[in-house]
């Protein structure tokens, strides 16, 4: 297998990004155990508990993708045009192939049938029902349009600077917190200028994942830390951050069982999960800390590093593996979380060895990245 030579390379970072990529699909793997029936299903005890355990864990995934990009990309170097035509090769294209697929397939068990006409046309506006998960690459673009514009100011930026910022933005990640207060407070969600006719309150600007992309830029710039403190720091916010994610989940869960409601539950119960909510920042910082010490590349690097290649063709075509990996290996009777973590393993591995081959294609660059 030909690779790259590891010391061109940042070599935590192919650990994360493969980490993360596997993160996302677990927790696509987990969605059957509280998603379904009138939209909020969730059949035993036993499922919540596990839903509740791991998925806690795993919701800095999507985070720690846009900090590795920042790790990379931020402040951007050379010509404008020149950074949008990577990002433009290596992630608008291939998503846009992927859309239309998602949209002109049928998935797994829809007997052959799906409206691609009606999906095609669905796509001038937004992704398809079947296809949620590429929300994560309208996000990415944005932030991608955002980061040329930015980047003189955070070059510019004092290291007391960017940590008044980031102090700023760990504030907004109590948002959706106090929208649960301001409504047991007063019967509405808006604060600081909100309204039901107006989104961009004070708050709004600072907000959401432009935070991760100035948190990958000061921890490349100003943390090298040992082992010591890292784990020192790492471990404890981890825990305090699992906690919050865990514990709002599981109040919300209602005590009769079996759970089925409809899909406002879920959004309520996914509160705490929220990609920019407090919680998940935390631990979202406590990996990405604990992974930049790996920065040796080790004997499985050679592998690591052409799946890390792999991830983005991996992550767009998932959804079309899990669903066929999860009606199959569900009827097996297997306890709740082998369910889950054979599904996930299973679908990483037949993406992994799809795009592996796809890449062997000339100009595969425009279907997988």
């Amino acid at each position: 297998m030909k690779t790259t030579d590891p010391a061109s390379r940042i070599v935590f970072l192919d650990y994360l990004r493969v980490a993360a990529c596997f993160m996302v699909i677990l927790v696509h793997s987990i969605e059957p155990f509280y998603l379904g029936g009138e939209g909020t299903y969730i059949a035993s005890p036993s499922d919540a508990f596990w839903v509740t355990l791991l998925d806690s864990a795993l919701r800095a995934a999507v985070p720690l993708f846009v900090m590795t990009s920042s790790y990379l990309l931020f402040p951007v170097k050379g010509s404008t045009s020149e950074f949008f035509r990577r990002r433009a090769v290596r992630v608008l294209l291939p998503f846009i192939f992927w859309a239309i697929m998602y949209a002109v397939v049928p998935m797994w068990g829809s007997g052959g049938e799906t409206d691609a006409a009606g999906n095609l046309r669905h796509l001038a506006l937004n992704f398809t029902d079947n296809a949620g998960h590429l929300w994560f690459v309208y996000m990415l673009l944005g932030i991608y349009i955002l980061m040329p514009v930015i980047s003189p100011w955070a070059e510019r930026l004092t290291r007391r600077g960017e940590r008044i910022f980031l102090a700023a933005w760990a504030f907004t990640t109590l948002v959706p917190f106090l929208h649960q207060a301001a409504i047991a407070l007063f019967g509405r969600a808006e604060i600081w200028g909100e309204a039901n006719w107006n989104e961009f309150g004070t708050l709004y600007y600072i907000s959401g994942f432009i935070g991760y992309v100035i948190l990958g830029h000061y921890i490349r710039r100003y943390v090298d830390w040992s082992w010591r403190r890292t784990l020192a720091v790492a471990i404890p916010l981890f825990a305090a951050g699992y906690a919050i994610t865990a514990a709002w989940f599981w109040h919300c869960i209602p005590s009769e069982y079996p759970v089925n409601a409809p899909i406002d539950l879920a959004v309520e119960m996914e509160m705490s999960w929220r990609f920019c909510s407090t919680g998940v920042a935390m631990t979202t910082v406590a990996l990405f800390l604990i992974f930049k010490k790996f920065s040796r590349p080790g004997r499985a690097y050679p592998l690591v590093e052409r799946l890390s290649r792999l991830s983005y063709g991996i992550y767009l075509m998932h959804i079309f593996v899990l669903t066929a990996a999860y009606d199959i290996i569900s009827q097996w009777a297997l306890a709740t979380p082998v369910t889950m973590l054979l599904t996930a393993a299973a679908t990483f591995v037949v993406c992994a060895v799809a795009t592996r081959i796809i890449s062997l294609i000339p100009k595969s660059k425009y279907i997988i990245g």
